[in-house]
């Protein structure tokens, strides 16, 4: 099985345009193993020309690896990440896409145009992330895109039949991921439907910029005034309240650990909660900026999705999930994550990464 070649070093420097050279390989595919139904999973290596790389596998479109640089020029994986199947196959797997809904829907039930539909309840009676196997465990279609001389990016597609997990209509999937040579990283998706339903799709990534140690010193920056009160169970209460005065504000600048110890119950020194992207749900917007002083990196989060989960509970890093507003269809003053056949699911969120 042949290993994928080391990324060069460079420094970056933000001004600067980057010619690819002629010889530069784009994209690498090869086998990542096999899963229990006999279906190969692939694995593709997307590099662009100042030497950044980023690992994808068809199972469950998982990233599996984000080469950025530090301001000295030195790469490092920034998400957590494996390069055995075997790793992701035996636990949750991180940096995979979730859906068809992304966080916590209240019992599992929920009513589109007066009919009443009861997914999976795998959360305390509650459903969570798409239910006991969603779109994070199963082998996704994969197609290599068509070669750029600024970019390099794959498609992953899912059919997901009439209701699997209790969801309502035949839906098809699709994420792209694309690797330009301005160091952003994108995730384009669609969802097509025979019949209404809901879609809330994310990517689970557990980000750490540091070269070395844990993520609570890096400064993070949210543009949200507000998040979305939440019970003991982490369901919203329908209340949006105001972060100013509390350890959820993010408007200035702060280390994601310094207020920690402030956060108690439901979830007790850990960020479990939503917040609500200022200007967000309509077009792409600046919903995070996150810097890690001692490597330099910086990572801008762009999405045109209402809301982001900040997740801190898992000490392999932080979550930035950009999606809808959790358990939004019981709620109707939030953005409805209801789609129909006439009108197609279909969202933006870029990762770019830059050193200061």
């Amino acid at each position: 099985m042949k290993a994928f070649p080391a990324p060069f070093l460079f420094l970056l420097l933000l001004s600067q345009s980057y010619a690819a050279p002629s010889s530069l390989i784009r994209l690498e595919e090869r086998d990542f193993g096999e899963v229990d139904d006999g279906s190969t999973v692939r694995q593709f290596l997307l590099r662009n020309a100042n030497g950044m790389t980023v690992s994808v596998i068809s199972y469950g479109a998982i990233i599996t690896e984000i080469q950025a640089p530090d301001r000295e020029g030195n790469f490092r994986n920034v998400i957590a990440g494996s390069q055995s199947l075997d790793d992701y196959l035996s636990r949750f797997p991180a940096a995979a896409v979730i859906g068809r809904f992304a966080n916590r829907i209240k019992d599992g039930r929920f009513k589109i145009d007066g009919q009443t539909y009861q997914v999976t309840q795998n959360a305390r009676g509650n459903h969570i992330h798409g239910g006991a196997k969603g779109f994070a465990k199963v082998n996704w279609t994969a197609d290599a895109l068509p070669a750029s001389e600024t970019e390099a990016g794959v498609i992953f597609s899912y059919f997901s039949k009439d209701g699997e997990e209790g969801y309502p209509g035949n839906l098809i999937a699709t994420v792209t991921y694309t690797l330009n040579d301005r160091n952003e990283l994108s995730l384009a998706y669609t969802a097509k439907t025979d019949k209404p339903t809901i879609v809330n799709i994310t990517n689970h990534a557990y980000f750490n910029l540091a070269n070395e140690g844990g993520f609570e010193d890096h400064i993070l920056w949210l543009n949200a005034h507000q998040y979305t009160l939440a019970d003991a169970d982490l369901l919203p209460t329908g209340e949006l309240a105001a972060v100013s005065g509390s350890p959820f504000d993010f408007t200035v600048p702060q280390t994601i650990g310094w207020r920690l110890d402030q956060i108690g119950e439901p979830h007790p020194k850990i960020y479990d909660d939503n917040f609500v992207i200022k200007g967000g749900g309509n077009k792409i917007v600046v919903a995070a900026r996150v810097h890690e002083p001692q490597s330099g990196r910086f990572m801008e989060v762009r999405t045109d999705q209402p809301g982001v989960q900040l997740y801190t509970g898992n000490k392999q890093g932080f979550c930035l999930e950009t999606q809808h507003y959790p358990d939004s269809i019981n709620h109707p003053q939030f953005p409805s994550p209801i789609v129909r056949p006439s009108k197609p699911f279909t969202s933006t969120t870029q990762f770019v990464f830059s050193v200061q």
